[in-house]
């Protein structure tokens, strides 16, 4: 008896934590598209800095929720230095969940942190230890944010100030800022749109073969393990109608031999999941929605474009 209203204590302790943690460590079921409606990905040595905003993405894009490129680290993220503690908040995530386990079931068998302790007291210490974990967790991830939030935005950017653009009639791509760094010209933003129609294409298809030749080795690596946490739910995301809306240049840049260019894009798709074997509508709709993210693409000299980040605006 007394094991039974310990499991419906922490059971209860447990929810409590979960509508806490949710909002910061899941996105929408609704956001299946490529991404998963979280930032990913990396921006070379700009991976910690938010790229400016735009006429069509005015506002701040989020930090990444994955990435491989470490803080301070001067170079391009890859797949191969990837891990759950390079990820910003991974660390912080895992030790608060050590800590949560460790009071769960320290409290269920009778012990926990605080050991020596029982009955009701047991409980009152779970509660304390969760919120002590909580109020730890915000403080180093506002102290993440802030240390990351201080470096300097790109050479030649006005403070606060979106890059100046000029847009087509209609739909398309603005020519973005003449001041740029390194000159994007009407060609380049002819292949982001592309890309853009083709990456959500091999995503919805689930060709991971075609999405190594169009994104870097890290994104397809995050696509992998989304596509394969659908494949366990037996569900399947299908995107369609993807049409750009309005786009511009956030910034450009050169670091080595390679190029990078951000631009923020207004799009709209059909996206929905459905189940794998029987099309049942599991989330998502058929009627068109819009998304306004900003996508990071990097070229290699003498190579083509490719997807190196997705962030959520």
């Amino acid at each position: 008896m007394m094991l039974t209203t310990r499991v419906r204590c922490v059971m209860q302790a447990f929810a409590v934590v979960l509508s806490l943690a949710l909002p910061l460590l899941a996105a929408s079921s609704a956001d299946a598209r490529i991404g998963g409606g979280i930032s990913s990905g990396s921006r070379g040595a700009r991976t910690f800095s938010a790229p400016p905003s735009t006429s069509t993405a005015p506002g701040t894009a989020q930090p990444f929720n994955r990435t491989m490129t470490e803080p301070g680290s001067p170079g391009i993220g890859s797949a191969a230095g990837g891990g759950f503690f390079n990820r910003p908040g991974g660390m912080l995530r895992g030790l608060a969940a050590g800590f949560l386990g460790a009071g769960l079931l320290g409290m269920l068998f009778g012990g926990g942190m605080f050991s020596g302790i029982g009955g009701m007291s047991s409980i009152l210490g779970l509660i304390l230890q969760i919120g002590v974990i909580v109020i730890v967790v915000r403080m180093l991830m506002s102290w993440w944010q802030r240390r990351h939030d201080g470096q300097p935005a790109y050479a030649g950017a006005a403070a606060g100030a979106a890059a100046p653009s000029s847009f087509r009639t209609g739909a398309g791509f603005g020519l973005g800022s003449a001041s740029a760094p390194l000159e994007i010209i009407p060609s380049d933003y002819e292949t982001f749109e592309r890309l853009l129609g083709e990456i959500q294409d091999a995503w919805s298809k689930e060709d991971i073969a075609r999405l190594h030749t169009l994104a870097t080795p890290e994104m397809v690596s995050y696509v992998t393990d989304d596509l394969a946490a659908h494949k366990a739910r037996n569900e399947v995301n299908l995107v369609s109608g993807v049409k750009l809306l309005q786009g511009d240049l956030a910034e450009a840049w050169r670091e080595g031999d390679t190029d990078f260019a951000s631009v923020a894009l207004r799009y709209a798709l059909t996206d929905k999941t459905v189940e794998r074997a029987t099309g049942r509508l599991v989330s998502g709709s058929e009627a068109p929605t819009e998304v306004t993210e900003v996508w990071t693409f990097l070229r290699p000299r003498g190579a083509d474009w490719e997807l190196s980040a997705i962030q959520q605006t």
